[in-house]
């Protein structure tokens, strides 16, 4: 069935046109992402009609315009709660719309709440303390090395080689750094020295299933064993991503996201980023419930890649889970 479908973003060319900064939209979608998912959905029979940001779908609400189904994209500007905003709004209006719900995005976003979660449900994740203030500093108790990053970010936003710390003088001066820079606590972690992967997931509850993961292998000339703000936006000249084969230790990566994913209650689409500790045991790191898009450079679109899965049938994999959202009476 045809469906008309909103699409629902934050464009990265957009907010650079107003003055900001690169970093600043480092989680906003590239032009040629909403261009091929505008593309894809046509061909798969729908009629996709373009918002954009959550002041534009305000603004396309207030005048009457409903749609049967939203692709949410956007990830807000704003606060902890910024990629709840659009989900938000469209329950507010009984309008469906792909990806998680508003308590789900809030949750994991917010990284220490998503790890809470995860430790009451016995899942395996490093042992952490946010640091709300300078005050806090002192009351960290966890063995160095250790790693600090923002509580809120993405795309490796806030982290460099100075997230690894292994004194007190090097945790308090990345502390006082971070709640300067990012106006937010600082998530401050056990560090793992192991393998780090991540894992794409499409569906929703029981019905979710590991679409595949890939490993991230910095090269020797990124001069470091962190994966970086930077490794991130220039993976191409860093970063190797090798597809994960059918091994014991490997299934109990995929596990282990899959695991999370349902306890967090993500839905349709999501990414989740796991690391090995000393001993060679997953833990889980974070997820993304609003996982980028971008057919090329995206994590997630390659693994699709590497599973002989195509871009297309990522989209439909995502509109089909939602689609079940959808009252049977429209």
């Amino acid at each position: 069935m045809s469906l008309i479908i909103g699409m629902t973003y934050d464009l990265r060319s957009d907010y650079l046109k107003q003055g900001f900064k690169e970093e600043d939209v480092a989680e906003f979608d590239a032009d040629i992402t909403i261009d091929s998912i505008e593309q894809t959905l046509a061909e798969l029979g729908h009629q996709p009609n373009r918002i954009g940001n959550a002041h534009a779908l305000c603004a396309r609400l207030a005048a009457g315009d409903r749609w049967d189904l939203v692709f949410n994209l956007a990830e807000g500007r704003i606060g902890r709660s910024r990629e709840a905003q659009v989900p938000c709004m469209l329950e507010a209006f009984d309008i469906p719309y792909t990806m998680s719900d508003p308590l789900v995005c809030a949750v994991t976003l917010d990284k220490s709440v998503a790890k809470r979660i995860l430790q009451s449900e016995g899942l395996n994740t490093p042992r952490f303390h946010v640091v709300r203030s300078e005050a806090d500093i002192a009351r960290v108790d966890i063995p160095y090395p250790l790693f600090a990053k923002p509580i809120a970010e993405g795309t490796g936003k806030g982290i460099d080689r100075a997230s690894c710390v292994k004194n007190s003088a090097e945790l308090r001066a990345i502390c006082q750094t971070l709640l300067l820079k990012y106006d937010q606590p600082v998530l401050v972690e056990e560090y793992l020295p192991g393998r780090e992967f991540t894992v794409a997931i499409l569906g929703t509850g029981a019905k979710a299933r590991v679409l595949g993961g890939m490993e991230v292998c910095l090269r020797p000339n990124a001069n470091t064993t962190i994966y970086t703000y930077e490794m991130k936006e220039q993976f191409e000249d860093y970063v190797d991503y090798h597809r994960l084969t059918r091994t014991p230790e490997n299934q109990a990566v995929e596990k282990l996201a899959l695991d999370s994913y349902r306890v967090l209650e993500i839905r349709d689409c999501g990414r989740v980023d796991i690391r090995m500790d000393a001993n060679g045991k997953p833990s889980f790191m974070e997820v993304n419930p609003l996982p980028g898009l971008n057919p090329v450079h995206s994590d997630l679109p390659i693994i699709a890649k590497h599973e002989g899965v195509s871009f297309r049938s990522v989209i439909e994999a995502i509109i089909e889970s939602a689609r079940t959202r959808i009252p049977a009476a429209s």
